[in-house]
């Protein structure tokens, strides 16, 4: 059985940062390129960070230089740290999980919801 759980989303105020944590169970973690994606109401779900099983982190312009994906393979955890939060940056953050040899979609959590509102 495959899980990705997410969590860490909340309400918080522009400017403000949340950490946001995905466990993933069922999968060869260290094998797994994992990634943050978000959908915002009335949009297409689009990539915001992506760690590869090896290699460097990349990022979507929109949050280059505000949040951090990083990984921890003893811990089967993926972590989006977010700072400098911005009301465009409300979404459901989901997690995902592919293969590194595969070119399927791979697995998704159910998502978390990051508000960012005064």
């Amino acid at each position: 059985q495959v899980q990705l759980v997410e969590s860490g989303g909340d309400l918080v105020q522009p400017g403000g940062s949340l950490r946001l944590s995905c466990e993933a169970s069922g999968i060869s973690f260290g094998r797994y390129n994992m990634a943050w994606y978000r959908q915002a109401p009335g949009k297409q779900r689009e990539l915001v960070a992506a760690v590869p099983w090896v290699g460097n982190a990349n990022y979507a312009d929109s949050v280059q230089g505000r949040f951090l994906i990083s990984r921890d393979n003893a811990k089967n955890t993926v972590y989006l740290q977010m700072t400098s939060l911005k009301p465009e940056d409300t979404a459901v953050y989901y997690c995902n999980a592919r293969h590194y040899a595969s070119s399927l979609l791979g697995y998704w959590g159910q998502g978390t919801q990051v508000t960012v509102s005064s």
